[in-house]
């Protein structure tokens, strides 16, 4: 009774805390501008399904697509033990759902396949990251807790499968012991390779393993899942609402300015009166900090994975430029996550003097984007860099006049001549008399 109600305390602070951090991401999302992206709904249930649950852009790197595949199905699938485990942890049971008979011993053997294939994935990644140091995971972007995070979750994915092997491992010498409450039978096609180790040892040690991995594999997943929403693993929620939300227009279509067509309305055609300001919502055109992106652009930033597919087909940062498309998205976030905190201490947002233009992105950043779109065709997620990088650029040219002085003179030539090049109006066609 003691150990049932323990465990329901833990499982309700684990489902407390992470229905409020949700709450609290969820809010920062909502700080973004309003936009609509409720058209054409088969199609957007039709790009999910393609794209965030069959993965379809991720096979153009195969290695990284099948260890993905293990670590993803594998991971998700596993996690049907927890409602046998949930119910034991409650009742007192002991593997509720053997009543089932063959076919809980089916699925304890396919629970340790998959297991394997996570543990096996995980290690993989790590490998790649820290051994093979593959050049998309060494880059600068990644330096202090990006990197930690990274090794942090694949190492806790890889003790997580382990308790569930030990305590299979356990409960089966258990049985084969005759011991009093380890009376189910099931099969254990990775667990068995670790039943030797546990030769020789007394009832007690065993049921102290069994336990012990019990508690350490239950805690773990409500430490997991507490941990995604400080973490870039998040996009495991978060990847199937982003890809349903991507953007169906072409890629890099530029949106138009209400304000700006509103003055252009009111130019061509005198009798057009632009609806009243609202006084509450400054105008300003493009963005300086999170406020200024849309919701989803803070929705793109949340589901980052990190991966640094779009960096490293960057071409700007091929070349040694200083951009970094996952940069941009990592950045967004951090900026967003203090705008957060400063709402939590204070109420509401009180000014910090900060803001993501200036302190998290500079400006050589943005001007070394040649809007190419290959950021975006490589996301395996669907996020839009370019989209942020592109309304911060506006907000340089429209309202601080900061744009280089090869584009200043591009827009100087085109108020003036109406046409990029330094030629007068009555000289324009001259290229064609040849």
């Amino acid at each position: 009774m003691i150990a049932g109600i323990i465990f329901i305390l833990l499982v309700s602070a684990g489902v407390v805390m992470f229905t409020i951090n949700v709450k609290k991401v969820s809010r920062n999302i909502n700080l973004g501008k309003d936009l609509d992206r409720k058209d054409q709904a088969q199609v957007r249930w039709k790009t999910m399904a393609r794209v965030a649950l069959g993965q379809s852009k991720m096979v153009s790197r195969p290695a990284a697509a099948i260890l993905h595949i293990f670590v993803y199905v594998g991971f998700v699938i596993i996690n049907i033990e927890v409602i046998d485990m949930f119910v034991d942890g409650i009742f007192g049971t002991h593997r509720f759902l053997s009543f089932t008979g063959g076919l809980y011993s089916f699925l304890i053997a396919s629970f340790e396949i998959l297991g394997f294939l996570v543990t096996f994935g995980c290690a993989a990644f790590l490998i790649r990251r820290n051994i093979l140091r593959l050049k998309r995971f060494t880059s600068n972007d990644l330096n202090g807790w990006p990197r930690t995070d990274a090794n942090a979750i694949l190492i806790s994915e890889i003790l997580i499968m382990s308790a569930f092997f030990v305590m299979n491992a356990a409960d089966a010498s258990l049985f084969k012991m005759g011991s009093h409450h380890y009376t189910v039978s099931f099969a254990n096609p990775v667990s068995q390779f670790i039943m030797p180790l546990f030769a020789g040892m007394n009832e007690g040690s065993l049921i102290f393993i069994e336990r012990f991995s019990w508690w350490f594999h239950i805690v773990g997943i409500i430490g997991f899942l507490n941990y995604l929403p400080y973490s870039k693993h998040f996009h495991i929620l978060l990847a199937f609402p982003n890809v349903y939300y991507s953007n169906l227009n072409k890629p890099g279509q530029f949106t138009n300015l209400e304000s700006v067509s509103n003055e252009v309305k009111a130019m061509l055609d005198p009798s057009f009166t632009p609806p009243p300001a609202d006084p509450d919502k400054p105008m300003r055109f493009g963005a300086k900090d999170v406020k200024d992106l849309s919701w989803k652009q803070l929705l793109d930033a949340y589901t980052c994975t990190e991966c640094g597919r779009c960096t490293s087909s960057c071409p700007a940062n091929i070349t040694g430029k200083l951009l970094s498309p996952r940069k941009i998205m990592m950045s967004t976030r951090d900026r967003l996550t203090e705008v957060g905190k400063n709402i939590d201490l204070n109420g509401e947002f009180k000014d910090d003097g900060k803001a993501l233009l200036g302190n998290y992105i500079t400006a050589e950043e943005l001007w070394a984007c040649t809007s190419c779109n290959a950021c975006v065709q490589e996301c395996p997620v669907n996020i839009d860099p370019l989209s942020i990088i592109t309304d911060m650029r506006r907000f340089l040219v429209m309202e601080e006049s900061a744009a280089p002085a090869a584009l200043n003179g591009m827009f100087s030539n085109i108020e003036n001549n109406g046409a990029p090049w330094q030629f007068g109006q009555a000289d324009r066609l001259n290229w064609s008399k040849e």
